[in-house]
């Protein structure tokens, strides 16, 4: 049976835990080749050698996504290793330090901005380069249930996730024209190192799951198999969407 992503060549960014590295390793079950990044070479490699294990051509590139040269610098190793790039995961990310608009500063500003909203920004600049003039492509952001919602001691998280909303619609229409699909997938809590740290440790996670209509935290491979649709081609007329996969929290 042929798998839906057989020798596509995919780009995951953030890909060296959480949702990222469920998204990886999805994919290369489903025949893709794979290049994936992260800043934790150690970890990075141990996934490209786990990827190879399950039979995929894979490598890993270390990259900082907000930085411009080193972005630059992995889209053209997709491009050197496979010959082209038919879909990116823009997952690299973090929760932006936690409290009031008060204790906020210029600095914790920046950290979640780069991470998230300029790192979104400047994979987005250079897959698009690639995948316009190719005239094909799918690329899937990662936003957050705190993308289109308030959370009143997280304002910097909230509004790089809006941030990232805005760039998937907006790219969405200039990829239009040539023939490349841009969504984003919106988690609600999923089980990852990120969710201990915001709900303040493991001990608080019951808490936050009773918040959720269907009552547990989400999975990464939950995840994973949204981002696998979104961007495949049984998703062929979707363009410009924000998936929600957050167990009906939005629909509160």
């Amino acid at each position: 049976m042929t798998k839906p992503f057989e020798n596509q060549v995919v780009l995951v960014t953030g890909a060296t835990s959480g949702i990222g590295r469920a998204a990886a390793i999805a994919f290369a079950h489903q025949g893709a080749k794979l290049v994936v990044s992260g800043r934790n070479a150690e970890a990075g490699s141990k996934l490209e050698n786990e990827l190879q294990q399950l039979g995929a051509q894979a490598i890993f590139v270390r990259a900082d996504v907000a930085d411009e040269a080193q972005v630059t610098a992995l889209i053209d190793a997709c491009v050197q290793r496979f010959g082209r790039l038919d879909v990116a995961v823009n997952s690299a990310g973090l929760e932006g330090t936690r409290g009031s608009i008060i204790e906020q500063t210029v600095e914790t500003y920046t950290a979640a901005f780069n991470a998230n909203a300029l790192g979104t920004f400047l994979c987005l600049k250079h897959e698009m380069r690639v995948m316009s003039a190719q005239k094909s492509g799918s690329i899937v952001n990662l936003s957050s249930t705190m993308g289109s919602r308030g959370n009143a001691m997280a304002p910097m998280y909230v509004a790089s996730k809006h941030a990232i909303e805005g760039f998937t619609k907006s790219v969405a229409l200039e990829g239009c024209q040539h023939n490349v699909r841009v969504n984003a997938v919106a988690p609600g809590p999923i089980a990852t190192e990120m969710l201990d740290r915001i709900a303040g440790g493991a001990q608080n996670i019951p808490m936050v799951a009773s918040t959720i209509p269907m009552n547990r935290i989400g999975t990464p491979d939950e995840v994973a198999d949204a981002i696998l649709y979104i961007t495949s081609p049984a998703a062929s007329y979707i363009t410009g969407q924000i998936l929600q996969v957050n167990g009906g929290k939005t629909a509160m």
